[in-house]
C-alpha cells in the first residue's frame, strides 16, 4: 500500500511539472480578411516559463509567400508572478496579390542535455480580396461642361502691377542715364566702346567651356545647357535670331526666315540642338566622342557662318583641327 501510494505522489509530481514547464506559441492576424494593399498587423505570442531559454526565428521580408512585412518585429515580454513570461512579437505586413493563405506554424525550440524540443502555433489565415469597382452608370444624362465663371477684376489687383512696372522704368532710366554719364572721358567727349564680332564672342566662349570640362566631371547636361546658349546667342548677335526662349524647331524655323540656306551648316546646328534636347530633356547619356563631335560641330558652324567682311579681322590659326581666335 506504502509503495502505491509513493508511486501515485510521484506521478502526480511528474504531472505537475510537466505542466509547470509547458509551452504555448499562438500567432494570429489582427483581421482576417483585407483589402489589396491594406495593412494588418500578425502577432506572435510565446507563453513559457521563466527560467526556459527559447530560440525562434525572426522573419526578415515576408511571413510567407505574397504576405509582405512593411516593419517589425516589435518585441515586449510581459513576467508574471507565477514564474511565466510572455514574449510578444509584433509585425506589420500587406499583400498586393488576392487569394486565401494559410500562413505556416510559428515555431520555438529548446536545447537541452535531452536533445532537440520544438514547440509549434497553429496555422493562421489571411483572405486578401479584390476592391470590387462599381461599373459607370451609362444611362445618365451628359451635361455640356460649365465654362469658368470669369470674375471681373479689381484696383487692388491692377495696382500692384502698375507699380512694378513704374519701379520697372524708373529703375531702367536710373541705369540708362548712369551708363551715358560713365562713357564720358574727361573733356565731355562720349567714348564709343565697339562690341566685339559675333564670333569672336561665340569662340571665346566656347574655349571657355572646353577649359571648364564640364562633360569629363560628369555635368553633363550643364555642358549642353551651356553648349547651346552659346550657339543661341551666336545666332542673336549674327543673324538676329532671338532663340534664347525659343523651341530647336522654332529656332531653325526663324533662321531659314532670314535667309539662310538649308545646308551643310543648317544640319550641323540642327544635330547639335537636337542632340542637347535629348540629353537636357529625354535623359539620353552621350558618350564621350559625342561630346567633343558635338563641339567641334558647334566650332565648325560658327566658322563657316561667320562675317568675313569685318574692318578688322582677328587673326586665327589652325590649332588640333579646328579654328581658334588667338
Amino acid at each position: 500500500m506504502k509503495a502505491f501510494i509513493l508511486s501515485l505522489f510521484l506521478y502526480i509530481s511528474l504531472i505537475s511539472s510537466s505542466f509547470g514547464q509547458d509551452v504555448k506559441i499562438t500567432s494570429s492576424f489582427d483581421s482576417t480578411k483585407i483589402f489589396i494593399g491594406d495593412q494588418v498587423k500578425y502577432t506572435i505570442t510565446i507563453d513559457k516559463p521563466a527560467d526556459i531559454r527559447l530560440s525562434f526565428p525572426v522573419f526578415k521580408d515576408t511571413i510567407c509567400k505574397n504576405i509582405d512585412i512593411i516593419s517589425g518585429p516589435k518585441t515586449d515580454s510581459i513576467s508574471s508572478q507565477n514564474g511565466r513570461m510572455k514574449i510578444i512579437q509584433k509585425y506589420i505586413v500587406t499583400s498586393f496579390d488576392s487569394g486565401r493563405y494559410q500562413v505556416p506554424p510559428v515555431f520555438a525550440e529548446v536545447k537541452n542535455s535531452g536533445g532537440l524540443k520544438r514547440y509549434y502555433s497553429d496555422y493562421s489565415l489571411l483572405e486578401v480580396m479584390r476592391i470590387k469597382i462599381t461599373p459607370p452608370d451609362t444611362t445618365a444624362k451628359i451635361f455640356d461642361i460649365v465654362q469658368p465663371y470669369k470674375a471681373p477684376v479689381t484696383l487692388g489687383e491692377i495696382l500692384p502691377w502698375v507699380l512694378l512696372i513704374l519701379l520697372a522704368g524708373a529703375l531702367g532710366w536710373a541705369i540708362v542715364r548712369y551708363l551715358k554719364n560713365h562713357k564720358k572721358s574727361e573733356n565731355g567727349v562720349e567714348v564709343f566702346v565697339p562690341m566685339d564680332p559675333a564670333h569672336v564672342i561665340a569662340f571665346r566662349e566656347l574655349e571657355n567651356l572646353k577649359a571648364e570640362e564640364l562633360w569629363q566631371k560628369g555635368e553633363i547636361k550643364k555642358y549642353y545647357t551651356r553648349l547651346t546658349e552659346i550657339l543661341r546667342q551666336y545666332l542673336e548677335n549674327r543673324f538676329s535670331v532671338y532663340s534664347l526662349e525659343l523651341t530647336t524647331a522654332e529656332t531653325l524655323e526663324a533662321l531659314v526666315k532670314t535667309g539662310f540656306r538649308k545646308n551643310g551648316s543648317y544640319n550641323d546646328l540642327k544635330a547639335v540642338l537636337t542632340g542637347a534636347d535629348l540629353v537636357k530633356f529625354a535623359k539620353y547619356n552621350p558618350v564621350a566622342s559625342e561630346n567633343e563631335t558635338h563641339f567641334q560641330t558647334s566650332w565648325n558652324f560658327v566658322v563657316a557662318t561667320k562675317e568675313n567682311d569685318m574692318i578688322t579681322e582677328p587673326a586665327e590659326e589652325k590649332i588640333s583641327g579646328r579654328e581658334e581666335i588667338v
